[in-house]
């Protein structure tokens, strides 16, 4: 798929696949891609990390890459309280007991569920677009008519027609939702190929359906994570320090220098707007995402 070694580890649900660099002696931190995007968004980051001498963990989330199922029987879970359970679990599976974290979209997700219900297993938290935590009980009270707009892809995914269209279209959705979401971002079109084959995993569709259905309470969610989702519902604060990286071109949600995400973070807290940048922070603006995670690492 990729020239990267792809290593495996086998977790409570997963046989998980994931890029290391750097020493294992290392300093442990985990960089986590969103949707529809792989590991390829942090390959201007991890190397110089590693560099450093940091051990730096890049894993395929479920659904993605060479990431698979151990058991037919497993849902096909994409709620976020599964994104959360597969990094504690890719965390124990390592030996590692505290890490550093950078994530955004669904990555961030899983980091942010992490750093509030974990603490302690987070040294620092890099957030793409602030407090990730969705509010499934309130999903329903409908948002501005501009905003709405621009989850269309999410309602097209509530319908049989979406599913078989992101089953049969995969990579022209995908690369759709890259240029609406990153719409200043030249290198983009470039780009997209080479994280576009993480796509063709067997449980992609099932999984991506999946978790734009549960947050809207349109989908039960795996019965073993409940304890989890129910937890979320009370929307933790998020204590461990964090710097939230937001682009003020993000075509799912563009930063407005009003932060309404503040409240949900007790601890050092920092939020930078990062102008000409879209939705995939990390690929997008590799030197400030760096920055931020060097930032936290050498305080």
């Amino acid at each position: 798929m990729t020239g990267h070694p792809i290593q495996f580890t086998r977790t409570s649900m997963l046989t998980l696949a994931y890029e290391e660099h750097g020493p294992a002696s290392g300093g442990p931190v985990i960089l986590l891609h969103g949707f529809p995007y792989s590991p390829r968004a942090f390959d201007e980051i991890a190397p110089v990390l590693a560099a450093q001498g940091y051990r730096v963990i890049v894993p395929y989330l479920r659904g993605y890459g060479p990431t698979r199922f151990i058991s037919p029987d497993t849902p096909r879970s994409g709620q976020q309280a599964a994104l959360a359970q597969d990094l504690l679990d890719l965390m124990d599976s390592l030996d590692i007991e505290q890490a550093a974290l950078c994530g955004y979209d669904w990555g961030g997700r899983a980091a942010c569920i992490v750093a509030a219900l974990w603490p302690e297993r987070v040294r620092c938290l890099v957030t793409g677009d602030g407090y990730n935590l969705q509010d499934i009980p309130n999903s329903v009270q409908p948002l501005d008519p501009q905003t709405e707009h621009r989850l269309w892809y999410q309602y097209y995914f509530h319908t049989p027609r979406g599913v078989e269209g992101l089953t049969r279209n995969r990579r022209a959705l995908c690369e759709l939702l890259w240029r609406l979401w990153s719409p200043t971002w030249a290198k983009g079109p470039a780009l997209y190929p080479l994280s576009a084959p993480a796509f063709d995993n067997p449980d992609f569709v099932e999984v991506v359906i999946h978790s734009y259905r549960h947050r809207f309470m349109y989908a039960a969610g795996d019965p073993a994570l409940e304890w989890m989702e129910q937890a979320l519902t009370r929307q933790p604060p998020i204590s461990v320090p964090t710097i939230s990286l937001c682009g003020a071109d993000d075509g799912v949600g563009p930063a407005t220098s009003n932060d309404e995400d503040r409240e949900h973070f007790t601890g050092d807290y920092e939020r930078w707007i990062l102008p000409g940048v879209g939705h995939n922070i990390p690929e997008e603006a590799p030197e400030a995402t760096l920055r931020a995670i060097l930032d936290l690492l050498q305080r």
